[in-house]
């Protein structure tokens, strides 16, 4: 009798890539998706260079490199033709300083630093990503502005989102942006100000809202948002760079794994090896309570998607204390069945391509020395700044 002949897992098998960009409409909002970092260049250089009136961007890093120059460039371009250019980068994320900005700011637009490197406010970062073109198209997402962020995503290259997103919420984007901008724009603001302003942040809209995160007594918009989505959600979908919330956190997750499903797609490669090292410090617990992992290693995973039941949450947080907490963070909830149904086809996508993490697995890279390694990973990544331990090898 003839034996079935095994069928071999084709996708797996495959050289990973990218999805084509897609778009979908949510609430009278028209949502596009950029999976590719080619494209994701290309149509930020496009809003930049349709731009009639306005161009408001913030970025946390900001290189000087080729994808810098050319973003600077298309600025340049805008002020010169009569659109108002307001850029907000941070002081300590990014290597772009005045000087490589004065092709713009001679042609009167205008650039402001968020933060000086040494002040009180040493320990917060702007993590946000933000474009908005003439207040009636932005885009957000993970990336930056360097190259790395919109080379292939395989090797060296980031694996990351891009989102350009038109309709009502827009109204928000703007006001977010002007309330920062008069603030870095004042030599000597407040720091309680701007603690005010994520604490009293209101989103509008039901489907699709733009919630702001920070550093302020109480829960920010963002924060908020996500924990009690986590407390009520039956199903959990995330693929997420930086992975390293607190005890609290990790429960919550742990409660949806066991009343319905939660499924982590995590970094098995990244720059900053102590946040894969906090990370797996995590996964034990995780396992052990019926929680999926896997690790994505085809290229350095930068992507921030977050989907629970119908609810998808896409912007520059990644799912530790920092972002959680003392960040400056924009990340969009967007409540709609068939729009998580595609972002959840796009996690599984990266699924295909990556190790699953099991017990067995994790017993074996678990000595006691790798142990040791995670723990502290996790205290430096969650308790001190990622930033400092970018220069450690922690994680491996």
């Amino acid at each position: 009798m003839t034996q079935p002949t095994e069928i071999p897992d084709i996708k797996a098998e495959l050289p990973f890539r990218e999805g084509e960009a897609f778009a979908l409409d949510v609430a009278g909002h028209d949502l596009r998706i950029l999976p590719r970092g080619r494209a994701r260049l290309d149509a930020l250089i496009e809003l930049i260079d349709e731009a009639q009136q306005s161009l408001d961007l913030v970025f946390y890093i900001y290189e000087p490199d080729t994808s810098g120059k050319r973003v600077r460039d298309a600025l340049a371009n805008a002020a010169q033709r009569g659109v108002r250019v307001r850029l907000i980068v941070d002081g300590f994320g990014s290597s772009a300083n005045a000087n490589f900005f004065q092709p713009l700011t001679e042609a009167n637009g205008e650039f402001r630093t968020f933060s000086a490197k040494w002040s009180r406010r040493y320990l917060i970062r702007n993590h946000q990503k933000i474009l908005i073109a003439d207040g009636n198209a932005a885009m957000l997402g993970g990336f930056n502005i360097a190259d790395d962020y919109f080379t292939p995503e395989r090797g060296d290259g980031w694996s990351d989102l891009g989102l350009v997103i038109r309709g009502a919420a827009l109204a928000d984007l703007e006001r977010w942006f002007d309330t920062l901008f008069q603030w870095v724009a004042e030599r000597q603001a407040p720091w309680r100000s701007i603690r005010l302003a994520v604490r009293d942040w209101n989103p509008q809209g039901n489907q699709v809202q733009v919630l702001i995160g920070g550093p302020t007594l109480g829960l920010s918009s963002w924060a908020s948002s996500i924990l009690s989505d986590l407390d009520n959600g039956n199903r959990l979908d995330m693929m997420m760079a930086y992975f390293s919330p607190a005890a609290g956190v990790i429960f919550k997750i742990a409660e949806i794994a066991k009343r319905g499903a939660a499924s982590l797609v995590l970094a098995g490669k990244s720059d900053n090896g102590a946040t894969i090292g906090a990370a797996r410090s995590l996964y034990k617990f995780l396992l052990k309570r019926k929680t999926k992992l896997w690790e994505f290693s085809h290229a350095k995973l930068h992507t921030k998607l977050v989907v629970i039941d119908d609810v998808t949450y896409i912007g520059s947080a990644n799912f530790d204390m920092r972002s959680l907490y003392l960040n400056l963070e924009v990340m969009l909830r967007i409540e709609d069945a068939e729009f998580a149904e595609r972002m959840r086809q796009y996690i599984a996508h990266h699924r295909d391509h990556s190790e699953p993490v099991t017990l067995e697995w994790h017993r074996k890279k678990a000595g006691l020395i790798n142990r040791v390694r995670w723990v502290l990973s996790w205290f430096l990544v969650a308790v001190v700044d990622y930033t400092v331990t970018r220069r450690l090898n922690l994680g491996q």
